[in-house]
């Protein structure tokens, strides 16, 4: 009996699928098709980093940069065109150095990271003890007392390795350190560091914190192998001023039938102060507006309102999705899908997906329409940062998923440049943002809620 049941299951599961992509295969061989037929989406793209270069929370480029994103999606024809105001915090990086005294003198390329107080006038000087991990500080604790702890820890996975970039600074002050140092956070260098945010502890004195090249930090490794002191100064101009104003850049297309229903499309705006933001994520924010302005262009209007967010403040705050959560907090329920590009608008590989079994099995239906991009894959778990505060409202969310080989690569540096983006890349990007938000925003029922997918 059981066995039949399944077999009914499975017949009407097949069913709904070959329906589902029947009715929706013609609307995406014309997204995809329009989508792949030139590189608007990079050029855009390139006139953003060209014209503002990076935008940190709290700059100038940021809030121009915002303007003039909203000048062109009211020229694309988009509807509801708007700035939501968020206050965002304002860190600046003022002037900073590392210079290595003694066993030989040079200037050691390096980033303070994101959040770090500077240090006092004149700066730091001091013997450096280089370390591997938290573990060996804590055996050498009694080494640190007064001196520049460098943590010189290769690159494994993103988040095993970026925890000495959050957590270095207070680990060394507990040690009795006067400033920390770290390995960039990244498997590849070409004397590049790496920047991102950092935290303190209020209960542990707070030491300026910052990055070298893994070049620079395994040079100062060798030397303490052999025996050497190495000294080092750091000079950091670094401070945190009052929260600053911005804004959540915002447009749709509202739907014919349920136009309070919604399917968000987003990636964050803001970016480090350097390089040009293009990768992280000025190519994620850009390809969304772009699919959205791409089913405008089509004529694709869906039963559900499709909106585009370029978030504010991802980088070292998450203010613009705190406050798109409160702003919204009486629509969250009508929110169907959410959606995040935060990843390089590399090669695209398909969406990592929260939500019930149900919702994804319907979204691994639909994956089935971006079969000729290569991006129909559909993974269990995923979502994006700034979509967090509504997903744990309940709201479904997915994250695009890319061929994410060279992303580290240029995270958070000055390579973060338009060069190391293919414009063909990108635009299979925007087509399969495009496709899914279409689809799942025009289905006659929204995507149910329920139990989340854990296995």
């Amino acid at each position: 009996m059981l066995t039949t049941i399944l077999s009914a299951v499975a017949l009407i599961a097949q069913r709904d699928s070959t329906t589902l992509v029947t009715r929706y295969r013609p609307a995406a061989e014309r997204i995809i098709a329009a989508a792949t037929a030139d590189s608007a989406a990079w050029r855009r793209l390139a006139e953003l980093v060209d014209r503002f270069g990076n935008r940190l929370s709290g700059s100038d480029n940021l809030e121009r940069a915002i303007d003039w994103a909203l000048d062109e999606m009211k020229r694309d024809g988009l509807q509801n065109v708007r700035g939501e105001p968020v206050m965002v915090p304002h860190w600046v990086r003022g002037q900073e150095s590392v210079e290595l005294m003694s066993p030989v003198r040079r200037r050691l390329p390096m980033l303070g990271l994101g959040g770090s107080i500077g240090t006092p006038a004149g700066g730091i000087t001091a013997e450096v003890l280089v370390v591997s991990s938290f573990d060996e500080l804590e055996r050498r604790a009694g080494e640190a007392k007064g001196r520049i702890v460098l943590f010189d820890v290769p690159f494994t996975n993103y988040g095993q390795t970026v925890q000495y970039r959050r957590n270095g600074a207070v680990a060394a002050a507990r040690a009795g350190a006067v400033a920390s140092l770290i390995r960039s956070v990244t498997p590849n260098s070409m004397k590049t560091p790496h920047t991102g945010s950092m935290a303190y502890d209020s209960l542990v004195t707070r030491i300026p914190h910052a990055a070298i090249t893994v070049e620079d930090a395994m040079m100062l490794h060798r030397m303490q192998d052999r025996g050497q002191r190495p000294v080092v100064k750091v000079e950091m101009g670094a401070q945190t001023l009052p929260d600053a104003p911005s804004r959540n850049t915002v447009a749709e297309i509202v739907g014919r039938e349920k136009p309070n229903e919604v399917v968000l499309l987003s990636g964050h705006y803001d970016s480090w102060d350097v390089g040009t933001g293009a990768m992280d994520d000025g190519g994620g924010a850009v390809a969304s507006w772009e699919a959205v302005r791409l089913l405008q262009k089509l004529g694709l209007r869906p039963r559900r309102t499709v909106r585009v967010v370029m978030w504010t403040n991802e980088e070292n705050g998450l203010a613009g999705g705190n406050g798109y959560r409160d702003a919204h907090v009486n629509e969250i329920d009508h929110h169907v899908l959410a959606v995040e590009s935060d990843a390089g608008v590399f090669a695209p590989r398909g969406f990592g997906f929260t939500g019930s079994d149900s919702a994804l099995q319907i979204v691994r239906w639909v994956s089935a329409l971006l079969e000729p991009v290569g991006a129909d894959s559909i993974s269990r778990g995923g979502g994006g940062a700034d979509i967090g505060p509504i997903m744990a409202r309940g709201v479904p969310g997915m994250g695009l998923e890319v061929d994410g080989t060279r992303y580290f690569w240029y995270h958070h540096s000055d390579a973060d440049t338009i060069d190391k983006l293919d414009p063909a890349d990108m635009a299979k990007c925007v087509a399969v943002l495009a496709v899914m938000a279409y689809v799942v925003a025009d289905m006659e029922q929204p995507l149910p809620r329920g139990v989340a997918a854990t296995r």
